[in-house]
């Protein structure tokens, strides 16, 4: 029996998810791009930009902590816990700058490749800059899409090394940190301020 085009197109999302999340673990791809070329691999020429059968970034990141599961359990947690050690790190140093973990190393998926994602709430992208120059700290200084979407302006964002380990740090205002800690639809944290990122290597520190 053929199954119905709804059961096609599931079957059709999850081994683009399952290409997205290989591409993303093994090879450091982001995921809009992770997603782009796993369709191409899945769909080829039947893509043609339909949106339907593209899985979203939940999905795509249940993938990734599998392909972890199965591929990296000897090396990933300790990887996540270094990340995790050094994001309290950073941030404990900007704390005046209300510092929250967002992105591979809060949600737990972070691999080899990962930086740590970091977003700042002051009165002044500037000061933040003016800051870490004083701490003798080398940055690059680009823009990050807004996380409230496409009708805001994109933030300054400034990237450097902590301790070897790749940091970029988003720049907003202070009146963005409204709601900063609210949870994702599925009940994960968005963010974690420095008290969530302690609590979560508490836990990390009992599985490595």
């Amino acid at each position: 029996m053929t199954p119905p085009p709804n059961d096609d197109i599931q079957l059709l999302r999850a081994q683009v998810a399952a290409a997205a999340a290989r591409l993303i673990a093994a090879d450091g791809a982001d995921y809009a791009t992770a997603k782009r070329k796993a369709a191409r691999q899945v769909l080829g020429e039947q893509h043609n930009g339909s949106a339907s059968v593209l899985p979203d970034n939940s999905q795509i990141e249940e993938e990734v902590r599998l392909y972890h599961a199965l591929f990296n359990a000897d090396t990933q947690p300790a990887r996540l816990f270094r990340l995790r050690t050094a994001a309290l790190q950073v941030m404990e140093a900007l704390e005046q700058y209300n510092p929250f973990l967002t992105g591979a190393v809060l949600n737990g998926t972070a691999g080899p490749h990962d930086d740590i994602h970091l977003q700042l709430f002051a009165d002044s992208a500037k000061e933040v800059e003016i800051f870490l120059l004083n701490k003798n700290v080398n940055i690059d200084i680009s823009e990050t899409p807004h996380f409230k979407g496409p009708r805001y302006e994109p933030v300054e964002t400034v990237s450097f090394l902590w301790h070897k380990e790749g940091v970029h740090a988003a720049l907003y205002e202070l009146d963005d940190m409204r709601g900063a800690l609210k949870a994702r639809s599925d009940g994960r944290p968005i963010r974690a301020d420095i008290a969530g990122v302690r609590a979560l290597l508490l836990s990390d520190s009992h599985d490595i």
